[in-house]
């Protein structure tokens, strides 16, 4: 369920707004109902449906609050100050810094009474902090117009790169921040990319959280974060990968977006909670080549792209993380996509294909792999990638719309062709064999193959 943005100043004095005749009892109720329903805060809706102005609103507020109101609008704020707010924060407490005088930070807040927040940024940054009234709408365009972009906010963030590159230099801060945790985050995800490992694992153990990454199937140990950073460094993590901070009884996936120039690196999170800690794992995913610097020597290429015109199955199969998804998403980007329905069900969509609808699994929700694949037929797609399927259900689903004359394409894990025929006789379908166009068996990055159903057998 979609997480309500609440504004604790307008539920505050949502009914002196009643009280001092700027709306009636009816219409606040009305507006209630609507904020719950769209999973938004009161004071849009409030504004949206015309019941009072965006000046007056926050003119009501500085008037009951004894809080200065600033128009952002025409306001040019000092850009060093940003540095004390991470983007990722600004946004989601509509929050952003104006300027700084001594020891004192000036910041602009839609909701000033949220102080919960305001006393955690206290404790991190060390100043003063003087709040004034601003609106959600102005503050949302001020963090646009002049944080740099999103992506980037992991990525530049005072790492200093050398050669001989080690994440544990960061450790060496002697203030203990939020600040120190983000750049320590950072600096193991561009370690883990400029080896070329493939993820990165975080384990408890007794004096803090252990530090791995795995590449090429073995599991390298590159240190550990002391238990006093361990609290900061985990919440960070979960922070910009959209998971929750305060969860660690269940497992939690979510994905976070960063630059290790030249390259957009997507990666997903999962939190899965063990006796001795939660543990998590980081899986990293480098931009998708390009068809034909994938493709250069791979014989029977033609049986490939004549796969990829019809209906029937398109099967990638390897080991786990030998590259099923990069290649899929190499294959799905040289299709038409302009003028054929292309639909994919993925657990963490790695990167966005243009013009493809692509759908994001939500377990949370109950959003799972087979009500996406009970329901998708409906969106008369007539190319469908689907992540993987683990059972017999899911199978008989693959099978009925490729039968109905769709172009499936999926990933099978098997690390050879015999672990292949062994899992498909398991799963017990007799007809996908005869519905297989074409399998892409992927023996390592640099060496696939590609093969008909009939060398299968």
């Amino acid at each position: 369920m979609q997480e309500l943005l609440t504004n604790k100043t307008i539920e505050k004095l949502k009914y002196d707004l009643v009280r001092d005749g700027l709306i009636n009892y009816d219409d606040l109720s009305k507006a209630e109902e609507t904020a719950e329903t769209m999973s938004v805060n009161l004071a849009q809706i409030l504004i949206q449906m015309n019941l009072i102005s965006e000046d007056c609103l926050l003119s009501f507020i500085e008037a009951k609050l004894h809080i200065p109101y600033v128009n952002l609008d025409d306001y040019t704020l000092d850009k060093k100050c940003l540095q004390y707010i991470l983007r990722n924060d600004a946004k989601k407490y509509r929050i952003i810094p104006l300027f700084k005088i001594e020891e004192v930070l000036t910041i602009a807040m839609a909701d000033p009474l949220d102080l919960f927040f305001i006393n955690n940024l206290i404790d991190s940054i060390n100043l003063k902090l003087e709040p004034v009234i601003c609106s959600e709408r102005s503050i949302l365009e001020a963090i646009d117009n002049n944080y740099d972009n999103e992506e980037a906010e992991i990525n530049d963030f005072g790492l200093t790169v050398s050669d001989e590159f080690d994440w544990q230099e960061e450790l060496n801060d002697e203030i203990h921040d939020e600040f120190q945790a983000q750049r320590i985050v950072q600096a193991i995800l561009y370690q883990a990319v400029t080896e070329n490992a493939s993820e990165i694992f975080l384990e408890h153990i007794p004096n803090g959280i252990g530090i791995k990454f795995k590449k090429d199937h073995e599991i390298f140990y590159k240190g550990n974060i002391p238990i006093l950073l361990v609290p900061l460094c985990s919440s960070r993590l979960k922070i910009i990968s959209n998971l929750d901070p305060a969860v660690s009884e269940i497992p939690q996936l979510g994905k976070l977006k960063f630059f290790v120039d030249p390259l957009k690196i997507i990666a997903s999170v999962s939190a899965f909670p063990t006796i001795k800690g939660e543990r998590i794992s980081i899986k990293l995913y480098k931009p998708p080549k390009k068809f034909d610097e994938i493709f250069t020597n791979v014989d029977n290429l033609d049986l490939l792209k004549a796969g990829l015109t019809k209906p029937g199955i398109v099967l990638v199969c390897g080991s786990n993380l030998s590259g099923k998804t990069s290649n899929i998403y190499s294959i799905l980007s040289s299709l038409d996509s302009k003028n054929k329905n292309i639909m994919t069900i993925e657990s963490i969509v790695k990167y966005d294909l243009p013009d493809i609808n692509q759908c994001e699994l939500n377990e949370r929700i109950g959003f799972d792999l087979n009500k996406a694949l009970k329901f998708i037929d409906f969106q008369s797609p007539e190319i469908i990638y689907i992540e993987e399927f683990f059972n017999k259900d899911g199978l008989d689903i693959i099978t009925a719309l490729a039968q109905s004359g769709k172009l499936v394409i999926s990933e099978f894990l098997a690390d050879n062709l015999n672990v292949l025929n062994e899992r498909l006789k398991e799963l017990g379908s007799k007809y996908i064999k005869r519905l297989i166009s074409c399998i892409i068996f992927i023996h390592s990055r640099d060496n696939i193959e590609i093969l008909s159903k009939d060398e299968l057998d």
